[in-house]
């Protein structure tokens, strides 16, 4: 889905024939880099069954990297400043592990900001997750995010509105997505700010909402890209967290995510667990939860969501070729003559 960069590597956006172009903004940490990658690279790819999609990938210069992850980064990730140079159809703008109790303390809070603004001014229809939906509303809207009393973690039912969206066009009417979060947004204050809720359910508030900018941008609380493994990889790792006594609580499982007898033996491991606090009883934990057993049920829908997005941007990108086109003046044959 995605090559090596190279020098002057350039997709002609002047035939309809080309490829829509997603910018990906990633900002998660050194240990899900890649994996978001995968996750978006698939997600993009099945959704784009009716459209050629070339994603190029970008992260904020804030985020401290381990030298492994900068060396991937320099080899595969295009430069920020290359956005304002060849603006992308859409982008998609990752979240970050939370670091600070103030928003505007995370270190990505200034990088994100400035993308923000640049997105409205420039009429980039984007999709923030996460964290970095809550940066946006904060810093155009004044919205807050709020603590949560824990973690939200797990795979939820969630209604999706009556009101018909194309960004919904579709899909059943109701679904089930993983959210993975500390924080959470009022509905009642979004919706006061000219936000559309699309989606929501009491557990969750807000699953994915909009605002009809100059963009439109979407703003998803959830995660519909993740794969079927992906919170089991948080859950363990907060498992090791708490196990090194980097976490003083063990951390609550995933909702409606495993079925009812691995429940039952991850329950007897947390007895283990909270019994003798020894980074050793990882390894035991890898064998409990066999990858293969766990289910996306959430990616069909998922798909149509971003399938839809796509067609979207592509019939704004036909507009806008159509329109240059009509001003467009060929100067090869006034070459050819000087």
């Amino acid at each position: 889905m995605f090559m090596r960069k190279v020098a002057n590597d350039r997709v002609s956006r002047w035939s309809k024939r080309s490829p829509i172009v997603i910018g990906l903004i990633n900002n998660m940490p050194d240990t899900a880099l890649r994996g978001t990658e995968r996750q978006f690279c698939a997600l993009l790819s099945a959704a784009s069954r009716d459209f050629l999609v070339r994603l190029k990938l970008f992260s904020l210069d804030e985020i401290e990297r381990s030298e492994t992850a900068r060396a991937h980064i320099a080899r595969y990730y295009d430069d920020l400043r290359e956005l304002e140079e060849d603006p992308p159809d859409g982008l998609i703008i990752t979240g970050a592990e939370p670091r600070a109790r103030d928003l505007k303390d995370e270190p990505c809070w200034s990088g994100l900001s400035r993308l923000a603004d640049w997105t409205r001014d420039n009429a980039i229809s984007t999709i923030w997750s996460c964290l970095a939906a809550h940066v946006a509303l904060l810093h155009a809207d004044g919205i807050k995010r709020y603590p949560m009393e824990s973690k939200l973690s797990g795979v939820f039912e969630c209604q999706f509105s009556s009101s018909a969206h194309d960004f919904t066009n579709g899909t059943p009417s109701k679904w089930f997505v993983p959210h993975s979060r500390y924080n959470g947004v009022c509905e009642d204050e979004l919706s006061s700010r000219g936000y559309s809720i699309l989606s929501s359910s009491p557990a969750t508030g807000a699953d994915i909402f909009v605002k009809h900018d100059n963009g439109p941008s979407f703003f998803f609380q959830g995660h519909p890209e993740y794969d079927s493994a992906a919170l089991l990889g948080e859950f363990r790792r907060d498992i090791g967290r708490f196990l090194r006594c980097e976490l003083e609580r063990y951390p609550d499982m995933p909702r409606g995510y495993f079925d009812g007898c691995l429940e039952a033996e991850l329950e007897k491991f947390r007895e283990r667990a909270s019994a003798n606090r020894n980074p050793e009883l990882l390894h035991d934990f890898a064998a409990i939860v066999p990858e293969s057993s766990l289910q996306s049920p959430w990616l069909p829908t998922a798909m149509r969501i971003y399938a839809n997005w796509l067609s979207f941007l592509s019939e704004q990108r036909s507009r806008r070729i159509d329109q240059s086109n009509h001003f467009f003046v060929d100067a090869e044959p006034l070459r050819r003559l000087a």
